[in-house]
């Protein structure tokens, strides 16, 4: 298996002190973070991309191109490009910029996002978010493979003509299609032959597992190889102690406040978007966060795999309001007692020569 980082760049105060970091400190935190992933043998860091909310990723492009020239080895993905509510040739431009300047390190994870409010910021429709996706998505898979593009849409210009520059760095970026709660996305991977990243951050498991299992039929029915169906799943934060009784102890309270903080009462009931795991026992127990001793966060990444068969696993440490310290500490916990023993129990070929 594979490792991820990802942020959404939170910047929500803490949710018991109150305090919240500037912007700048915030960005450098995410930055320092993303280096200590590499050196840390980390293979992905990736940054979300949100429009709406206490978030700071209105401008993953930036983020990741400040990364790109502070990193040289590990992979930069995205968590999710929002491309329903973009430009596909500004996507393609963009990307294939940050390509380039990465050396062939870009990977996008394509949605349309998980947080509400952003369709109408850009002046879109929120019914039409589905068309959105496909129509946008295959623009930017041909303006990536293609060159002197001629195309015509429902929610743009046509183009005459058209290649993008600068071209990708050696062969269009892998994409992977982000699912939280719906069969569209897996859809449109499969039948594209792209892999599938599965949220597994909020909802209980047989929800993902019915995605990732519509994903796979999908996929060998639209005629691709079933050992290229590669799989990516997140989870709903990493807080690691020395055992589950003291992981508890150190973070009830400041999990179960973070989860108070971020109920949305006007969403509630719609899913992928409140966590029902409201109390810590019930998330180590039930949901998909990654909180306990190293060797339950093992077996429970482990028991994920034999469900899903993932080769990524993703990672979220900022979530709860743990400062830098505490950050790098759980990665290097993580690094060293827990990613080891999963590498070698279940293997895969993403990622490899």
């Amino acid at each position: 298996m594979k490792f991820q980082v990802l942020s959404l760049i939170n910047h929500a105060p803490h949710p018991l002190t109150g305090e919240l970091p500037s912007a700048a400190d915030r960005f450098e935190e995410v930055l320092a973070v993303g280096e200590a992933a590499e050196r840390l043998g980390f293979d992905a860091y990736a940054i979300g991309e949100r429009h709406a909310g206490a978030f700071l990723s209105s401008a993953p492009t930036v983020v990741l191109g400040a990364l790109a020239a502070r990193t040289s080895r590990i992979r930069l993905l995205t968590g999710v490009t929002v491309v329903a509510i973009l430009d596909p040739v500004r996507v393609a431009e963009d990307y294939a910029t940050l390509d380039q300047i990465s050396r062939g390190r870009i990977e996008l994870v394509v949605g349309k996002g998980a947080e509400a409010g952003h369709f109408s910021l850009f002046g879109l429709d929120e019914e039409r978010q589905w068309d959105l996706q496909q129509e946008k998505y295959e623009l930017l898979r041909r303006l990536w493979t293609e060159e002197a593009v001629d195309w015509e849409g429902e929610f743009r210009t046509p183009l005459k003509g058209v290649t993008t520059v600068p071209r990708p760095y050696a062969g269009p970026p892998r994409v992977w299609h982000g699912s939280a709660t719906s069969l569209h996305s897996p859809e449109l991977a499969a039948r594209h032959g792209d892999p599938l990243f599965t949220a597994n951050a909020i909802q209980p498991r047989d929800a993902y597992a019915r995605l990732i299992a519509h994903y796979r039929e999908r996929f060998e029915a639209y005629g691709h190889d079933p050992a290229r169906a590669h799989v990516a799943a997140g989870s709903g934060g990493l807080l690691i102690a020395d055992t589950t009784e003291r992981a508890v102890a150190r973070y009830k309270e400041v999990y179960e406040a973070r989860v108070r903080q971020n109920f949305k009462p006007h969403l509630a009931g719609k899913a992928g978007y409140n966590t029902p795991f409201r109390t810590i026992e019930d998330a180590i127990e039930n949901g998909p966060q990654l909180i306990g001793g190293p060797q339950r966060i093992i077996d429970k990444i482990l028991g994920y795999h034999e469900v899903y068969r993932h080769d990524l696993q993703s990672l979220t440490v900022d979530g709860f309001g743990l400062g830098r310290a505490e950050q790098l500490e759980t990665l290097q916990r993580f690094a060293e007692e827990i990613a080891p023993v999963i590498r070698k129990e279940a293997p895969t070929t993403l990622w490899e020569a």
